[in-house]
């Protein structure tokens, strides 16, 4: 081919090869300008009609314009040849630099940024890669990244040829949904630039084999050699976006290439930092156990699974010097097969427990193991046969194993601490489990279902503490997401709590209860502190009343001690979603927006569908004057939550009024009050749509129907942002003096 003459491209020397085609420079004999020819084996095309559909796809591609995506000037034929006409790149590929071994951190976080923004541009058009590699990523002398061959991309709804020719893609970069020759879509492109970036980082691919079939095998059943054991000096928080990029299954990776760009752009922030790279170290004795796996036969122990890991992790918070990971982020990783360390720095703990349960006639066997989380390696592992009824003395003798191998010192008052037990009967304790297992559920469904496990427990054993305390924290919830009317939820969560407080005075689930409904619904803020600060006595490792006396000290004006809760909070619980948003909304109230809106786009990163997060951000970032974005993210809150959400509906309004869009806050208005017809529709927000709008009057009136109501948002009286155009009027410090809230 060298010397010969393709339409109006003379071809000068050769530049690759691949499984697709041939790469040629050539002098554009018209533009004057050189090029990169790349001719397609003819065996890539099934039929003329696959042929015909490839030319469509590289045309749509054609129009990608972006510096970090190589031009496509054409797509022509001659003599039965397809060819690609491209930019032609000064620079050498990817692959190239790193034969000459692992590049500098820096270096592949700007190549990995630059990646893809490209990819984000591709994808927002539709159109996905499906070869990313370090072969087709170009390196400018000036550091320029540009991707090549997307003429051999996919758009949306397009033709997949990879369906009918295996040479597209390339083994050692598919996504294992790719390697099993499934449907792919945009995240087959962020696992691919996963791969990219740990060959980067270690000068080697995390898969590998003799042929093609035994890669495959190996990225869809294997986990790849921690970065760590390659390359220490990596810092964690670089390390855990490499592992998040290639997760198995697309919906946990990042489910956009700009939720990856921004992971980029800010890794220690994105990921929460690591061990390395200026992060906080992990805490000597620290543990995180796992939720049992049901081995039994029939599967029908998941309950007793979850609930004998939830009394272990409930007995350990007990152990002064220990550090136990919240339930919330250790059953995060259930059902999930990840790797034990890679587990372990998520959660930052230097050990982990696992175990598992088999169930044969009324005989369980339980088998446990504590793991070294540096090496993966085994501290301890016992196996327990015994009766179903031998399961408290199970739970125990565990327990006092793990602390025993963690060298914990215990004083006699901890040890009676961690045996003690709530109920001596068997069968209420399983009923309470499965309470807590559907109230773990966190859907009104599951709230009415834990409620009748609850009640069913106390039936069994009226001086059941604990479950008087779930029967508690049931009405708290489905009084806090209006489920039921404030009036009919919380005073019976009240007489549950004081009912569990009255049989074991011991038990912070209840103070916290009590703290809860002191603050949201009495508005006795002295009591609702005494109770928070009961409950952190008794415990102080329940990351919940530390969340929640976060809130109350926001609400209270008190905004540095409330940031310093939250982040115990979530030191406590740091894959709790909730507990990551209400660090956000603490930012918020605090009038510290820009560090809301950066905690709240963690959460998003964490789980792009948890509508509070849309909700709270768009919040903050109406309050930064982005009203299009803050619209937008309202919107996206309303999409996930449904439409009858008037709690979201109701903010969108206040943004709406706030940019001036005063007909849609109006519309707002009008939907709410047919909703109000058929449910409760808390009068509070749309109190700050009413004075977004200028009209004062009409804004008390809904105030004043908030307080007869005891709506809980009264509480953010003294803080809420959108409530500063009424701060001057005399009804609104009434309004402080009666609910207590102007001190």
């Amino acid at each position: 081919m060298i010397g010969r003459t393709v339409s109006h491209y003379k071809i000068v020397e050769k530049l690759g090869e691949g499984g697709m085609g041939v790469v040629y420079k050539a002098d554009d004999t018209k533009l004057k300008r050189f090029v990169a020819l790349k001719f397609l084996q003819p065996q890539a095309f099934e039929n003329d009609e696959h042929r015909q559909r490839f030319i469509r796809e590289a045309q749509t591609a054609a129009v990608l314009d972006h510096p970090n995506i190589c031009t496509i000037y054409e797509i022509d034929e001659q003599d039965s040849l397809i060819f690609i006409s491209m930019a032609y790149i000064e620079g050498e590929s990817l692959k190239e630099k790193v034969r000459s071994g692992p590049m500098a951190v820096d270096d592949v976080l700007d190549i990995a940024r630059q990646v893809a923004q490209g990819l984000d541009a591709a994808h927002k058009r539709g159109i996905v890669h499906r070869d990313i590699k370090s072969a087709n990523i170009m390196v400018t002398p000036g550091g320029q990244a540009r991707i090549t061959d997307f003429g051999l991309a996919k758009t949306s709804g397009g033709a997949d040829i990879s369906k009918t020719t295996r040479s597209v893609g390339t083994a050692a970069y598919m996504s294992p949904e790719q390697g099993r020759g499934e449907t792919v879509d945009h995240r087959t492109d962020i696992w691919s630039l996963g791969v990219v970036m740990y060959e980067m980082l270690t000068g080697q691919l995390p898969f590998r084999g003799e042929y093609d079939a035994a890669v495959i095998y190996s990225l869809v059943n294997e986990d790849p050699k921690p970065i760590e054991k390659l390359r220490p000096d990596v810092p964690d928080a670089v390390q855990r976006i490499v592992e998040r990029a290639m997760e198995k299954e697309p919906e946990d990776r990042f489910q956009t290439a700009a939720e990856f760009l921004s992971a980029l752009r800010s890794p220690l922030k994105a990921t929460g930092g690591g061990r390395a790279g200026g992060a906080a170290s992990v805490p000597e004795k620290s543990i995180a156990v796992l939720p049992f796996a049901d081995v039994s036969r029939g599967k029908e122990l998941e309950y007793l699974c979850d609930g004998i890991a939830e009394e272990i992790i409930n007995a350990l918070t007990k152990v002064e010097g220990l550090r136990v990971v919240a339930r919330t982020s250790a059953f995060s990783f259930k059902g999930k097969n990840e790797d034990i360390r890679a587990i372990a720095r998520k959660l930052n703990v230097d050990s982990m427990l696992e175990g598992s349960v088999r169930k044969a006639g009324n005989r369980l066997r339980i088998t446990v193991q504590l793991i070294n989380a540096a090496d993966g390696y085994h501290l301890w592992s016992e196996r327990y046969d015994r009766e179903m009824e031998d399961v408290f003395a199970i739970q125990d003798d565990i327990t006092l194993a793990i602390v025993n191998k963690l060298k914990v010192t215990l004083l006699g008052k901890e040890r009676a601490a961690l045996v003690k037990r709530h109920t001596e009967d068997f069968a209420a304790y399983n009923l309470y489990l499965k309470g807590r297992y559907f109230w773990n559920k966190r859907t009104e469904t599951g709230y009415l279902k834990s409620l009748e496990y609850f009640r069913q427990a106390i039936d069994k054993d009226p001086s059941y503490g604990l479950a008087y305390a779930g029967v508690a924290d049931c009405y708290d919830l489905l009084g806090w997401y209006g489920y039921l009317a404030p009036q009919e939820a919380f005073p019976r969560a009240r007489t549950a709590a004081e009912k569990a407080r009255e049989l074991d005075d011991t038990l912070a689930e209840a103070h916290a209860s009590l703290g809860w409904i002191s603050a949201n619904y009495d508005w006795d803020w002295a009591a609702a502190e005494q109770q928070y600060k009961r409950a952190l006595e008794l415990n102080p490792s329940y990351a919940t009343a530390h969340q929640w006396y976060s809130e109350f000290l926001t609400y209270m004006g008190r905004h540095d001690g409330s940031i310093a809760e939250g982040h115990k909070a979530l030191e406590l619980d740091p894959l709790s979603l909730i507990i990551n948003n209400d660090l956000g909304q603490v930012y918020y109230f605090a009038r510290r927006y820009d560090e809301a809106i950066a905690q709240l786009r963690k959460t998003l990163e964490m789980d792009p569908i948890f509508a509070v997060a849309h909700f709270f951000l768009a919040l903050a970032l109406a309050q930064k004057s982005m009203f299009d974005e803050a619209i937008e993210e309202a919107q996206k809150a309303m999409s996930l939550a449904g439409e009858g959400d008037t709690l979201i509906l109701s903010h969108l309004g206040i943004i709406y009024a706030l940019s001036g869009r005063e007909k849609k806050a109006r519309q707002v208005l009008a939907k709410l009050d047919e909703f109000s017809e058929d449910k409760y529709v808390s009068p509070f927000p749309v109190a700050l749509i009413h004075t977004a709008l200028g009209d004062g009057d009409k804004a008390f009136e809904r105030l004043e129907k908030a307080c007869e109501e005891r709506d809980h948002w009264i509480e953010t009286l003294k803080v809420h942002p959108a409530l500063d155009g009424l701060r001057q009027d005399e009804r609104y410090r009434s309004l402080l003096e009666r609910t207590g809230l102007n001190s």
